[in-house]
């Protein structure tokens, strides 16, 4: 008798566990993550350009044709060396036909005093009259102003002499060169652009959106598209006070950490990634598992969905820092339409903040898939 009853319970105890081994394989196949710590940068990435510190155009401000251009683009220059020379025939010419109407105006003037002084005598013997002074002395007179409109003519004759030479204004590097030898140029065009040599620059137009994310000092990361195999460091050097209306941007600009790279150019666009915000350990919950009022989880307690809310802190695009809500170990679901109170069978998978869930890291095992289908 006791052996039959034995056998009728071990029948019952089989019968429900097949039932609940057919209950489980029911139950859908669902991705559960462990959540653990692990560290969480939150970066922002955007475009950028070389920039430099100032620019200036090296312009004529005579007409005149172009004699000889000193220097070829990419040319590192000095303050004051010449750039470009212009014809000078003509000003030449010009100046010393000024210096002799100086020189005719200064014997005039020395002839002029000459008689005013022997005048000055004959009135004082009074052999001349005091009408025969005044004479004497308005021919002084216009011949001081002649002279002084001759030496201002010379004058102006050597400035335009001395602008045919284009200089440096500081040391820089020729960034551009619009004009050849024979050309016949004008003033206010420009036949040179020069780069003022000072620390090179990085600008970029940052949305509006992330501007409480960025302030001074923070670390970025620079690459070239042409040379992505070679990232320099760069830090937020200052951040506009103002904002473009037009684009709702805000100019953000960097200082490199080191010296420049050769192969940098004014102008050439870079990829910039700028560290906001960083935890070195943190609970770690991918963006993928949260509910639709961002707010919830759906989480695996003995076999079964359960809802949790958590509080969150620092986010990235596809990491959220978990305040509350979860502890480490805990199993949360990914990408579930599952309710709370369903059964599922889970899949444990892989996952670090940057990187792709990497599915069928680990399957659950037979004997742990019965424990959750009959809830123990």
């Amino acid at each position: 008798m006791q052996r039959r009853w034995i056998w009728i319970m071990a029948g019952v105890l089989a019968v429900a566990l097949a039932g609940a081994a057919w209950l489980f394989l029911r139950a859908p196949r669902v991705e559960v993550l462990v959540m653990q710590m692990a560290p969480l940068v939150r970066t922002l990435q955007f475009s950028a350009r070389v920039a430099t510190l100032s620019r200036v155009d090296i312009g004529s401000t005579l007409t005149g044709r172009v004699a000889q251009v000193l220097v070829r683009e990419g040319a590192q220059v000095q303050r004051g060396e010449t750039l470009i020379r212009l014809e000078t025939d003509e000003l030449n010419a010009a100046l010393a036909q000024a210096v002799a109407a100086e020189r005719q105006a200064d014997a005039t003037l020395q002839a002029g005093q000459a008689t005013l002084r022997r005048v000055q005598q004959l009135v004082a013997q009074g052999f001349y009259s005091a009408a025969q002074l005044d004479e004497a002395k308005r021919a002084v007179d216009v011949a001081l102003a002649q002279r002084g409109s001759a030496r201002a003519s010379a004058a102006a004759a050597r400035a335009r002499l001395t602008q045919t030479t284009l200089v440096a204004p500081a040391d820089a590097r020729v960034l551009s060169r619009q004009v050849e030898p024979g050309q016949i140029v004008q003033p206010g065009k420009a036949l040179l652009s020069l780069a003022l040599t000072g620390p090179t620059q990085l600008s970029a137009q940052v949305d509006e959106r992330f501007l409480d994310q960025l302030q001074p000092g923070q670390k970025a990361m620079v690459v070239a598209d042409a040379f992505a195999t070679q990232p320099f460091a760069a830090r937020v050097l200052s951040i506009a006070p103002v904002v473009d209306s037009q684009r709702g941007a805000i100019e953000v600009k960097f200082a490199l950490e080191q010296q420049a790279s050769v192969f940098l150019r004014e102008d050439m666009t870079l990829s910039v990634d700028v560290e906001t915000a960083r935890r070195e350990r943190a609970l770690v919950l991918p963006i993928a598992a949260l509910g639709a009022s961002g707010a919830a989880v759906l989480v695996l307690q003995a076999g079964r969905v359960q809802e949790r809310a958590v509080r969150l802190g620092l986010r990235t695009l596809d990491a959220a820092e978990v305040l509350e809500g979860l502890s480490e170990g805990d199993l949360v679901l990914l990408k579930s339409t599952l309710k709370p109170g369903d059964r599922v069978r889970t899949q444990v998978v892989a996952w670090q903040p940057g990187k792709a869930i990497t599915p069928g890291a680990r399957s659950e095992d037979a004997g742990s898939a019965m424990s959750n289908a009959m809830g123990r």
